[in-house]
């Protein structure tokens, strides 16, 4: 059964490759959210394994949705365009189980970081 994945991300094109590339390589995108308080309603509804989550959000951090979604059975990691460096660093204290940069989403750097 593959991994069900919800995309939360303000940016329509970022959701949209982000969905293709991860489709592409066996994942199962149930949904999409553009806003924190979206996501955390879609992950309430959707039950996702995952939830690729944005840091830099319109109403909210992805910090501070993540620490939402702690208990939602759902592993969550961050993305940004930001360097890792100033992510990573925070995503295991915001309850993510860690952090892939946009540049360099796949699937197997998904799979790395859930590994």
């Amino acid at each position: 059964m593959p991994t069900r994945v919800l995309i939360v991300d303000d940016h329509a094109r970022f959701r949209m490759s982000a969905r293709r590339l991860l489709e592409l390589e066996g994942y199962e995108v149930v949904g999409e959210a553009g806003d924190g308080e979206s996501a955390v309603a879609k992950a309430a509804e959707l039950r996702p394994d995952v939830v690729l989550l944005d840091v830099n959000l319109p109403d909210t951090t992805g910090f501070d949705v993540a620490d939402r979604l702690r208990d939602s059975g759902a592993r969550v990691v961050l993305t940004s365009d930001r360097d890792a460096s100033e992510v990573a660093p925070f995503a295991a204290d915001a309850g993510a189980c860690g952090f892939v940069p946009k540049g360099s989403l796949s699937g197997a750097n998904l799979a790395r970081v859930l590994a």
